[in-house]
């Protein structure tokens, strides 16, 4: 993992490597109820790579799961992510100043993990 926490408002932890067990041990310690569903990504993507001979299941599965941990590390970043979410989700007001919010939000993590 790169880089500690720093203070308060900091990351609750590190970002991880980019593997499948560093992503996975991160989010054991960060949302450990999506263990379940990287579980099931990785097995996936394992299965789609093999049958045809193709990284890019893998690549996508450390792209998804890098995003989500670089966004979840930050608690206050991930409520407003979800918060943004349920306005677009809603229909019930303009979603555009949401999404690009949402986009800026998920460009930021990418960066982060340096996607």
């Amino acid at each position: 993992m790169s880089a500690q926490t720093d203070g308060p408002y900091g990351p609750l932890i590190p970002m991880p490597d980019l593997t499948p067990d560093a992503l996975r041990a991160a989010v054991a310690r960060i949302a450990p109820s999506r263990i379940p569903a990287l579980t099931q990504h990785l097995f996936e993507a394992t299965t789609n790579a093999q049958q045809a001979q193709t990284l890019a299941p893998l690549r996508a599965f450390v792209h998804s799961w890098g995003v989500f941990v670089a966004i979840e590390r930050y608690p206050e970043r991930a409520a407003r992510l979800r918060e943004l979410e349920r306005i677009v989700d809603a229909g019930e007001q303009d979603p555009t100043d949401a999404i690009t919010e949402i986009r800026r939000i998920r460009e930021a993590a990418e960066a982060e993990a340096g996607l």
